[in-house]
C-alpha cells in the first residue's frame, strides 16, 4: 500500500508537469511544522510515569489541486509525518515510506449545484459532530444567493460486497441561510445507520443502528466582536449485538457557546461546552456518542490543544461526551508579530465515574506567538494543570500535570 502511494504521487506529479500549459492549470500549496514537547504526570501520579512523554516530530502536507476548467477541479492532498527517531521516516537514513494520501476528490458544478466526490474533509457544527477526513460525496445546492443546502453521504465503514448488512453509514443535511452579513443560521440533520454494526469496532456493541443528530448552529457578529452556539440533542435506538430483540433508546445531547471581544490590541474570549454523560440508574444510552469523526480541540492538556498526543487521565480530549467545561482567556498582541496568549479552563464530567468522582480541575495555559520570519511562526506553550480527583483518582501519589513545548511553522 505505501509502494502504491507513493507510485500514485509520482504519477500525479509526472501528469502535472507534462500536460502543455493550456491544457489545464496547475496549484500547489501546503503546510510544514516541526513540534518539540514534553508531557508530564498525565497519569494524575508521578511514579509509575505511565504517561510521560517527550518527542520531536514534523509534519510535511502537499497540496495538489488540477483546474481543468471553470466547472471542475482535481484535488489532491498528501501527508509525511516524522517522528524523530521512529523507524518509519525519522531514524538514520530517513527511508521511511508512509506516503499518506489524506484527500483526493472531483470538485465539479453542475448548474446550481458542486459536488464533492471522493476521499475529503468536512467539519459539522465546529466539529462537536464531525471534523475529519472521508470517503463519500457532498452535494451542495445553491438556490438563492443567501442558502446554501450541503446535502453529504459519509461512508463511515464498508462491511464487504458480500454483506450490504454490514456496512454504516452516514446521511446528511446542513443547510446554511445567511439573512445579512453579521449573521449565519445553520440547522443540522444526521443520521448513522446499519443493519448490522458489529463489524465496525466502533460500534461493536451493536447489531442494528439507527442514531440521528439535529441541531443548530448560530453565528452572529456585532461591532468588536463575535458570537457563536451549538446545540444538538442525539436520539434514535439501537440493538445490542448478540442480545435478540434488546433494543435501547438514545436520548443525549450537547449545548456550547462561545463570543470573542476585541478590545484595543487585545482579544478576550469564553466559552463553555457541555455535553451527557451515562446515567447509572436509567435505562436509555444518556452519553453524548459519536462512533467516529467527532473532533473539537480546546485545553492544551485536557483537550489535545497544541500537540495532540494525549491528554490528562480522565479526559475526554477531542471526542466530546460526558462533560461540562468553561474557558476565559485573552489574546495580547505585545509588539508587531508577537501575540501572548492566556487562558483558564475549568472542566468536571457530567456524570461520576467508578471512583464517585467529577471533578478533572483547573487548567492554565499559556501561548506565546512570534513570527520568526515572514510567513513562519514559532509558538511556546506553557500548560499545568489544577489536577482534580476525577484525573488522580485519589492516588496515595497524587501530583499536577503540565506540558512544555514548541512548534514552528509555515504554509505556503
Amino acid at each position: 500500500m505505501k509502494r502504491f502511494t507513493t507510485i500514485a504521487l509520482a504519477a500525479l506529479l509526472v501528469v502535472a508537469f507534462t500536460l502543455p500549459a493550456s491544457a489545464l492549470e496547475n496549484v500547489f500549496g501546503g503546510y510544514w511544522r516541526t513540534r518539540a514537547f514534553t508531557n508530564q504526570n498525565f497519569s494524575g501520579e508521578d511514579q509509575t510515569e505511565a504517561q510521560d512523554i517527550t518527542k520531536v516530530d514534523t509534519r510535511t502536507r502537499l497540496y495538489y489541486t488540477a483546474i481543468i476548467n471553470d466547472d471542475l477541479k482535481f484535488v489532491n492532498k498528501f501527508e509525511f509525518d516524522a517522528a524523530w527517531g521512529d523507524e518509519g521516516h525519522g531514524d538514520i537514513g530517513a527511508d521511511g515510506k508512509n506516503v499518506e494520501v489524506k484527500n483526493s476528490y472531483a470538485d465539479f458544478n453542475v448548474g446550481m449545484a458542486n459536488a464533492k466526490v471522493g476521499v475529503q474533509g468536512l467539519t459539522i457544527s465546529r466539529g462537536f459532530l464531525f471534523a475529519d477526513d472521508f470517503a463519500g460525496a457532498v452535494v451542495t445546492l445553491k438556490p438563492a444567493e443567501n442558502v446554501a443546502i450541503p446535502l453529504v453521504w459519509i461512508k463511515a465503514y464498508e462491511g464487504g460486497t458480500a454483506n450490504n448488512n454490514l456496512d454504516v453509514d452516514y446521511y446528511g443535511a446542513v443547510p446554511v441561510f445567511t439573512p445579512s452579513e453579521t449573521l449565519t443560521v445553520q440547522p443540522i440533520f444526521i443520521w448513522a445507520t446499519s443493519d448490522n454494526a458489529s463489524g465496525w469496532f466502533k460500534t461493536a456493541a451493536y447489531d442494528d443502528v439507527d442514531i440521528y443528530y439535529a441541531g443548530l448552529n448560530l453565528d452572529a457578529k456585532f461591532d468588536g466582536g463575535k458570537f457563536w452556539f451549538t446545540g444538538i440533542y442525539e436520539g434514535g435506538s439501537v440493538d445490542m449485538a448478540g442480545a435478540g430483540d434488546n433494543s435501547t433508546d438514545i436520548s443525549a445531547w450537547l449545548a456550547a457557546v462561545g463570543a470573542s471581544i476585541d478590545v484595543e490590541a487585545a482579544d478576550i474570549h469564553t466559552q463553555a461546552f457541555y455535553a451527557t454523560g451515562q446515567d447509572g440508574d436509567s435505562k436509555d444510552a444518556e452519553a453524548f456518542f459519536v462512533p467516529k469523526g467527532q473532533s473539537y480541540y480546546w485545553a492544551e492538556i485536557m483537550g489535545f490543544g497544541t500537540f495532540d498526543d494525549q491528554v490528562s487521565n480522565g479526559s475526554c480530549a477531542d471526542q466530546i461526551s460526558d462533560i461540562m467545561a468553561a474557558n476565559i482567556g485573552a489574546t495580547v498582541k505585545a509588539a508587531d508579530g508577537l501575540a501572548v496568549t492566556l487562558d483558564l479552563w475549568y472542566a468536571t464530567l457530567a456524570e461520576d465515574d467508578a471512583n464517585g468522582e467529577k471533578d478533572l480541575g483547573i487548567e492554565v495555559d499559556l501561548k506565546v506567538a512570534y513570527d520568526l520570519v515572514e510567513n513562519m511562526k514559532l509558538e511556546l506553550i506553557g500548560a499545568y494543570l489544577f489536577a482534580g480527583d476525577a484525573t488522580t483518582m485519589k492516588s496515595n501519589d497524587d501530583a499536577n500535570p503540565y506540558e512544555l513545548g514548541s512548534r514552528i511553522s509555515f504554509s505556503f
